[in-house]
C-alpha cells in the first residue's frame, strides 16, 4: 500500500510575506551565468512557467531536469512558511542525475505518493543543483526532518551551503502553482535587484539610469541588466546580471580607492640588451622605461657574459627614477683538479711550483704546460685545456724510477742478477744496467775463479757500483 505524504512544497525566499501573493520574491540565484543548468516544474505544468491550481486532496507529481551531470535538492515551503524537503526524502535518498536525465517524484511504481493538504495559498518548488554534493546539514537533520522554517531563514541557509563552492558550478530554478478554490494569482512579471556596497550611499545606475542609493532594492524587467555603482573617492564597480521572473538577484559591491598614480622608473645599461627584472619579474631589456606604483622596486639586470647587476630603488608618484648600470664582463676561468697515484707529489704549472697533489686551482680559460713530480718517480707531463666554467681533471700515475747498478771486474767474468744472466764485464772494465728498486743478489763467474757473490738494496733513482775482485782457485 502507498504511503501518502503531504506536500510541503518550496516558496524559497529571502523575505517572508505575511499574505500568499505573487510578487517578486527574494530567492537565491547565482549572477552568475553557468553551463550548468536545471528546470523544475509539476505534472500540470512540466515546464514550471504556467502557475497551475491544485485543489486540497489532490495528487501532484514533481519532475526535474539537468543539462548536465549534477546532484539536486528540492526543497518546499507552504504559504504560512513552513519548510519541507522533497528531494532527498526519507523514501528516495539517490539526488544525483546525469545529463539529460528528467526525473519524476514520486517515481512510477514508488511507495509514496505527494497530496495536496493545503493550506491554501501560493506555493513554490525550488530546485537546486550542484556538481559536487553540498553540505545540506544546516537545513535538514540526518532523518532529513527540516532545521528551519521560514523562507528568509531558508535562503539564508542555502546561501550558506553553496558559499564554498565555484559559483560556475551550482544553480536554481523556481516553479509556481496555486492550491485552493480561488482563481491562480497573476506570475511575476518583473524580477529584483538588492544592491548593498561597503561603503554604503554609492550611486546605483541601472541600464545607465540613477536608480538611488545604497542600499536599494529595485524591481527590473526579466533579461540582462547593467549595473553600475559610483561614489566619490573609489573606483567605479561595473556588474552585469540576468535577472527572471520573480527573481531577486543581490549584488554586495566591495567598493576600492583608486591607485595611488604610479611613478616612471627608466634603466639602461652598458652595453646594452640586457634583460631587465623588477621585483623578480621581466619586463624587458636595456633601454627600457616602466611605470611603476609608488614604493621599493628591486631592480636586476642580466646579460650573458657579464655579471648580474642588483640595485633597490624608490619610486615615487608622479617622478621618474633612472638606473645606469655600467656591466662586469665575467673572468672566464675554470677550474683544474690534479691528484696523483702516489699522491704528495708536487705540481708545476708553466714550470712554476703551485702546490702538492692533490691540488685544485681556479684559471684563466687556456691550455697550460703541466708537470708533476715526486721524488723517486718519473715526471708525468702534459698540456691541459681549462675551459670557461667547465672542471679539468688530472690524474697523475707517477712511475717509479728505475736503480742505476755499475759493475766492475778485475778479470773478466759473467754477471748474474738475481740468478739471471745480465752481461759480461770485461778485465779492468764495467758494465751499467738497470734494475727495479729493492734487493738483489749480483754473482760474477769467471773460469778458474772463484764466484764473486754480493748483495745490494736499490732505491728509486739511486746509482750503486760494485767493484768484484775475484781470486784464483787453487788445484
Amino acid at each position: 500500500m502507498k504511503r501518502a505524504i503531504a506536500l510541503l512544497m518550496l516558496g524559497l525566499g529571502l523575505v517572508a510575506h505575511a499574505e500568499p501573493q505573487l510578487s517578486p520574491q527574494n530567492i537565491v540565484v547565482n549572477p552568475v551565468p553557468t553551463e550548468l543548468q536545471v528546470q523544475v516544474g509539476v505534472d500540470r505544468d512540466p515546464a514550471g512557467r504556467a502557475n497551475p491550481v491544485y485543489q486540497i486532496g489532490e495528487k501532484i507529481v514533481v519532475n526535474v531536469s539537468v543539462n548536465q551531470d549534477a546532484y539536486v535538492y528540492l526543497f518546499g515551503v507552504y504559504p504560512n512558511g513552513e519548510i519541507s524537503p522533497i528531494l532527498p526524502n526519507p523514501y528516495d535518498r539517490d539526488n544525483f542525475l546525469r545529463a539529460g536525465e528528467t526525473r519524476r517524484f514520486p517515481p512510477v511504481g514508488a511507495r509514496y505518493e505527494f497530496t495536496i493538504d493545503g493550506p491554501e495559498g501560493q506555493h513554490r518548488v525550488l530546485a537546486l543543483a550542484s556538481k559536487r554534493p553540498l553540505n545540506v546539514g544546516s537545513i535538514i537533520d540526518s532523518s532529513l526532518r527540516p532545521l528551519v522554517r521560514g523562507a528568509d531563514a531558508l535562503g539564508r541557509a542555502i546561501a550558506i551551503v553553496v558559499d564554498p563552492i565555484p559559483d560556475q558550478e551550482w544553480v536554481t530554478d523556481v516553479t509556481f502553482f496555486t492550491v485552493g478554490r480561488s482563481q491562480p494569482q497573476p506570475q511575476p512579471v518583473t524580477g529584483t535587484l538588492n544592491v548593498t556596497s561597503n561603503p554604503q550611499g554609492a550611486q546605483v545606475f541601472v541600464d545607465g539610469r540613477l536608480v538611488g542609493n545604497t542600499p536599494i532594492s529595485v524591481s527590473v524587467q526579466p533579461g540582462r541588466h547593467d549595473i553600475e555603482l559610483r561614489l566619490a573617492g573609489y573606483d567605479t564597480y561595473r556588474t552585469s546580471v540576468n535577472v527572471g521572473l520573480g527573481q531577486v538577484i543581490s549584488i554586495n559591491a566591495t567598493l576600492e580607492r583608486p591607485r595611488p598614480a604610479t611613478g616612471t622608473l627608466v634603466v639602461n645599461s652598458s652595453p646594452q640588451g640586457a634583460q631587465v627584472f623588477i621585483d623578480g619579474r621581466l619586463v624587458g631589456n636595456t633601454p627600457i622605461s616602466v611605470s611603476l606604483n609608488p614604493g621599493r622596486a628591486d631592480v636586476e639586470l642580466r646579460l650573458d657574459g657579464y655579471d648580474v647587476f642588483r640595485t633597490s630603488v624608490v619610486i615615487n608618484p608622479g617622478q621618474t627614477t633612472s638606473v645606469n648600470a655600467g656591466l662586469n664582463a665575467q673572468r672566464r676561468t675554470g677550474v683544474l683538479n690534479v691528484t696523483s697515484n702516489p699522491s704528495g707529489a708536487d705540481v708545476y704549472i708553466n714550470n712554476q711550483r703551485v702546490g702538492r697533489t692533490p691540488y685544485s686551482v681556479q684559471l684563466n680559460e687556456g691550455t697550460y704546460d703541466l708537470r708533476v713530480s715526486l721524488p723517486g718517480h718519473a715526471d708525468y707531463r702534459t698540456t691541459v685545456r681549462v675551459d670557461r666554467n667547465q672542471e679539468t681533471r688530472i690524474n697523475a700515475q707517477l712511475a717509479p724510477l728505475r736503480a742505476q747498478l755499475t759493475v766492475s771486474s778485475n778479470v773478466e767474468a759473467r754477471v748474474f742478477v738475481d740468478g739471471r744472466e745480465v752481461g759480461t764485464v770485461g778485465s779492468g772494465g764495467s758494465v751499467r744496467f738497470e734494475v727495479d728498486p729493492g734487493r738483489h743478489q749480483v754473482v760474477l763467474i769467471a773460469p778458474g775463479y772463484r764466484a764473486f757473490v754480493t748483495e745490494v738494496n736499490l732505491r728509486s733513482g739511486e746509482n750503486e757500483t760494485i767493484r768484484a775482485n775475484l781470486s784464483r782457485l787453487n788445484f
